[in-house]
């Protein structure tokens, strides 16, 4: 029987995050009772509450819902949790987010979107193509889709695009339709431990794709898939050899037009109205999906061109003849690769600032050689302190471990007020700044710097 028919009140603890709000958005779209609680209040805990979800911001079981069916828990809360031991210890039912999306997307033909980086975006262009031509989906997205200010869409077609995460092999409860590959650089090295068992987890996501599926993956991805009952697919930008892959790339007004090949034709004059040489590569792979679909091409070129991004995805917050100031989530060495080479792409001339807090102490230390040569590649780099999220600090491992390793002669490392400071003195006029822990914030009041300079 579906687990889902039973539920009337579910709990979620880690409410406010990006994966987990989707899902409270979907059962209150259903009529379930929905309630939780996150550490503090944000943009998207105000949303929730909007719609009348009921939350609280402290660990406190005089707050809690008693009466929840079923308690879905994040990862990212600490094994202390108040709440979430209470609930264990009185024989609730207590599961992971990737339980619940295992249940909605079971009996629904299922669009899933892995890899260590890629993954937002390509997700939200898939969502926004089926949309916007008519094909109708159920979205479950990892950021917010700009043109909806939402993570979550219904319909009532049995199709949904999930975001599919690989941190804790959550991706392993998903059996998609069709299952795309972005990347598979070694993330997330303290649960996989090396880059061989993250290949591997990939691998057997590849092999979870329903007989007579499609698994469409970047071109050069080494997954090793045994299961032999589907198709499978290529795709990449400026790789002739991929399924699918781009041609007579152009930018013009800082947009991208771009021809599309496919095994059954060409996809002519595609304009991608966001940054990012990665996310032509991204449209590429939406557009391969579209296109297996059977969605038509004036329809998929016409959702491409509509498409706004992703917040925190390549995202201007300022453009102004006089301030460009790019918002951007890459927390890795490839995907903040891939940043500065979108940003060079569309302002060849610009001196680049990069202002970069790097995200957890294990990925510093993980990653610590291709941070520091990518971080090179700005013309001035300024680091803030590392964000620990949910890890004790590591000896040794810290901002000014990368800055001595860099041979930029234009770095610094600054606090939050210090950057605040430098942004209202400045004379540059291209700044990126990007992270995954709470540079958000940070960005704003950058932004509203910036807009009064300007």
């Amino acid at each position: 029987m579906n687990p889902l028919t039973n539920i009337k009140r579910i709990y979620f603890i880690g409410i406010g995050g990006i994966g987990m709000s989707a899902l409270a958005r979907y059962f209150n779209t259903q009529g379930v009772y929905v309630s939780g609680y996150d550490k503090t209040p944000t943009p998207l805990t105000d949303d929730l509450q909007k719609e009348g979800i009921q939350i609280h911001f402290e660990d406190d079981l005089n707050k809690i819902d008693k009466e929840a069916t079923v308690i879905v828990y994040t990862p990212a809360i600490p094994a202390e949790h108040g709440e979430l031991n209470y609930y264990k210890e009185h024989g609730y039912q207590v599961v992971k987010r990737s339980d619940v999306l295992n249940w909605i997307t079971e009996n629904a033909f299922t669009i899933g979107i892995a890899g260590t980086h890629g993954k937002t975006t390509t997700t939200s262009m898939t969502a926004h193509i089926l949309r916007d031509s008519g094909y109708g989906c159920n979205a479950f997205l990892g950021g917010i889709a700009s043109n909806y200010d939402t993570n979550f869409w219904s319909h009532e077609r049995n199709v949904v695009v999930v975001e599919a995460d690989e941190y804790d092999r959550s991706f392993l409860k998903l059996s998609p339709n069709i299952a795309v590959i972005t990347a598979v650089d070694p993330d997330h090295l303290d649960i996989y431990g090396t880059p061989e068992e993250v290949l591997k987890a990939f691998g057997q996501y590849a092999d979870k794709i329903k007989s007579g599926g499609t698994l469409i993956q970047k071109w050069g991805t080494t997954v090793v898939t045994t299961k032999k009952e589907k198709s499978i697919h290529t795709y990449g930008y400026d790789k002739n050899d991929a399924s699918f892959h781009t041609k007579n790339l152009k930018v013009v007004d800082g947009s991208y037009i771009f021809d599309v090949v496919h095994p059954n034709g060409t996809l002519q004059d595609i304009t991608l109205n966001m940054g990012g040489l990665h996310n032509v590569e991204n449209a590429t792979a939406a557009i391969a999906i579209a296109l297996t679909l059977g969605i038509d091409d004036a329809k998929i070129k016409q959702a491409v061109s509509s498409f706004k991004g992703v917040k925190r995805r390549f995202e201007y917050k300022v453009k102004t003849a006089s301030k460009i100031l790019i918002d951007d989530y890459a927390h890795h060495p490839e995907e903040l690769n891939a940043l500065i080479t979108g940003v060079r792409s569309i302002f060849p001339n610009e001196k680049m600032v990069l202002v970069f807090q790097p995200h957890l102490y294990s990925r510093t230390q993980d990653q610590c050689d291709g941070f520091v040569a990518t971080l090179d590649q700005a013309d001035e780099v300024i680091l803030l302190p590392i964000y620990p999220a949910r890890e004790l600090p590591i000896p040794g491992v810290t901002s000014e471990m990368l800055l001595r390793k860099m041979t930029l002669s234009n770095k610094k490392i600054m606090s939050k007020e210090e950057l605040l400071n430098w942004a209202k003195n400045t004379s540059d006029k291209l700044i990126v700044m990007a992270g995954a822990g709470d540079i958000d914030a940070c960005i704003i009041k950058v932004q509203a710097i910036l807009n009064s300079a300007s």
